[in-house]
């Protein structure tokens, strides 16, 4: 990922040194006035460079959205709220966003957790620095199935609407019956599933090697993982409820 870190106290370009450590290549940026610290904390990192700007740095925020692919802001939550505010899009397009408090006890995902990849980062720096990552989306928070990530770690890509995703991870989150369908790729994805899943599987998923083995009327998701075309005579029955993925 292409990350920049944001600073505006001496204590957070601090904090911001041990970031830029764990995370090679990030771009730190932070006030003028701080421009030796600055320097300082990214001195000795392979590709990292210290961006000092003058003025505001709500000023900063556009082009940080247009240039990079994460923030990591060592500012408090509330204000890096209102910062982003004017310049979101939508989850597809928007950087993943992480705010860290300036002792480095929290890591908090703040936008894009999912498909930005916010909660993963916030997972490794919270390993990195010794901290806590606050993970709110409720399939990290109870250690589920995020369905839009499944297998993402091992390169598969899912096929499915937005509202079919909405729709499925609704059902997933909120125990609801839901069938998934293995039929090729690797069966290691569990593990190694979003940020590490090390219990057994969720309670209300249940696992199934062929589509057509799926009593249908009793799932109210289904998540499908497969190399061959969705099945004519299944397709009516499955549409709205239905992710497919493939490794």
């Amino acid at each position: 990922m292409n990350i920049a870190v944001v600073a505006i106290t001496r204590h957070g370009i601090s904090l911001a040194g041990r970031v830029v450590a764990a995370l090679p290549g990030a771009q730190l940026f932070a006030p003028e006035k701080f421009r030796a610290e600055a320097e300082a904390a990214v001195a000795g990192q392979a590709g990292s460079q210290a961006h000092c700007y003058a003025g505001k740095v709500g000023e900063q925020i556009p082009a940080l959205f247009a240039g990079f692919d994460a923030l990591v802001a060592i500012v408090s939550l509330g204000a890096v709220v209102r910062l982003i505010a004017p310049h979101l899009e939508s989850k597809e397009r928007d950087p993943a966003v992480v705010v860290l408090d300036e002792a480095g006890r929290f890591a908090i995902p703040v936008l894009s957790g999912h498909l930005g990849g916010a909660n993963r980062l916030a997972g490794h720096l919270a390993t990195a620095l010794g901290a806590t990552a606050a993970l709110t989306t409720a399939s990290d928070a109870r250690e589920t199935i995020a369905v839009d990530l499944l297998g993402r770690e091992l390169g598969w890509k899912f096929e499915a609407s937005h509202a079919e995703i909405v729709h499925c991870s609704a059902a997933m989150v909120n125990d609801e019956p839901v069938a998934l369908v293995q039929e090729t790729g690797s069966s290691d994805w569990w593990r190694g599933h979003a940020n590490g899943r090390s219990g057994p599987l969720p309670a209300n998923v249940s696992l199934f090697s062929r589509l057509e083995a799926v009593p249908l009327e009793r799932y109210a998701a289904v998540l499908w993982i497969s190399d061959r075309p969705m099945p004519a005579a299944l397709a009516p029955r499955l549409a709205g409820r239905c992710v497919v993925y493939r490794p």
